[in-house]
């Protein structure tokens, strides 16, 4: 399993943006379109970012195959992933 045990937060945002633009992070990495070094550095973003309390609400009321708000450090990277799958 693919996981961040220091930062299982970060880690837990990363993916839930992840599954609001329909992105398995784990089968990215499996299947080859994401690697382990450019998945961490998405979570080390989110380590970063200061909009956590906001991605969670907006997280909370989000379902899956939505655009990634502007204000996601990961906006760019879950958007080409999306074009990917």
């Amino acid at each position: 399993m693919i996981g961040y045990v220091g930062a299982p937060g970060a880690f837990g945002l990363a993916r839930g943006m992840a599954r609001c633009a329909g992105v398995n992070l784990t089968e990215a990495v499996v299947e080859g379109w994401l690697s382990r070094g450019e998945l961490a550095e998405m979570v080390d973003r989110c380590i970063g970012c200061a909009h956590g309390g906001e991605c969670l609400v907006w997280l909370a009321r989000s379902v899956e195959d939505q655009p990634i708000p502007a204000f996601c450090p990961n906006h760019d990277a879950l958007e080409a992933l999306r074009a990917e799958g």
